[in-house]
């Protein structure tokens, strides 16, 4: 599969999904607008939900805004991008009480900003470069699942961290499958953003199946909250379960139990 570039040889993210969204490729899109058409890609809608796709016209996701600047920052940019984050947290260190001049602190500002650059990386990554040359013909037409996933993410609420592990299978269609890796790839990369863990679960289910066209797709993922562990009801131990489920996953109740039985199962 090959990367299209610009005119300018630049490499983009102009790719056909297996389930488009749209005919047209829309190059801004990440922003959630098109400086070409004048239209919004949050108005565009998947086939498998009434909402917005996680999955851009351009290959990128889940559009917000700002992101499109910070995947093509430059070595400048970033630098005072992480500045501008460090002088928000000292200000952030002074109204709590803390003294941001004195020793254990000094650096506290830069590191937080570095720190909060990577638990957010996914804004940076491309659907369509993580699964370039990962989408493969093979003869199998039963269920792939790939499951006790690590994740870590932040809950847009209060910016505290959700772990927890995520399940997900597929079923193959026409003999097109995908890499293993590029499973657990495409959890890591919804998971590092501001997240709820509805959200989450949703757009890794979506992502398969517009990438994939596969006969079904589920994903159960579950996790414990430091929103309400560390602070609210602090109730630690708590965990909450969602799931996502299409095509014959969602139809047909001996599959989905047959992979919610798998992914129960310990061991080998």
């Amino acid at each position: 599969m090959s990367i299209p570039t610009e005119p300018n040889g630049a490499a983009t993210d102009n790719v056909e999904l297996a389930q488009p969204v749209a005919k047209v490729v829309v190059a801004h899109a990440l922003t959630g607008h098109s400086h070409s058409l004048g239209q919004s890609y949050m108005k565009a809608e998947s086939p498998h939900t009434r909402g917005p796709s996680p999955i851009d016209f351009d290959g990128l996701s889940f559009p917000s805004i700002g992101a499109r600047e910070r995947r093509e920052d430059t070595e400048e940019t970033r630098a005072a991008r992480i500045q501008k984050i460090s002088g928000a947290v000292r200000t952030i260190l002074e109204c709590i009480g803390e003294d941001p001049n004195r020793e254990g602190l000094l650096k506290t500002p830069e590191r937080y900003a570095k720190a909060l650059m990577f638990f957010s990386k996914g804004y940076e990554e491309s659907v369509t470069h993580l699964m370039n040359k990962a989408l493969f013909q093979e003869d199998h037409d039963e269920m792939v699942i790939v499951k006790n996933i690590d994740v870590f993410s932040l809950c847009e609420h209060h910016m505290v961290p959700f772990t927890g592990k995520i399940h997900i299978g597929y079923i193959p269609k026409n003999g097109k499958v995908v890499g293993l890796s590029k499973i657990a790839r495409l959890a890591e990369m919804f998971s590092r953003r501001l997240q709820v863990q509805e959200r989450l679960t949703k757009q890794v289910a979506l992502a398969m199946q517009e990438l994939l066209d596969p006969q079904g797709v589920a994903v159960v993922m579950e996790a414990s909250h430091f929103c309400m562990v560390m602070r609210g009801v602090q109730k630690p131990g708590s965990q909450t379960i969602t799931s996502s489920m299409f095509g014959v996953f969602r139809d047909n109740a001996k599959t989905r139990e047959e992979f919610l039985s798998l992914i129960r199962r310990s061991g080998i």
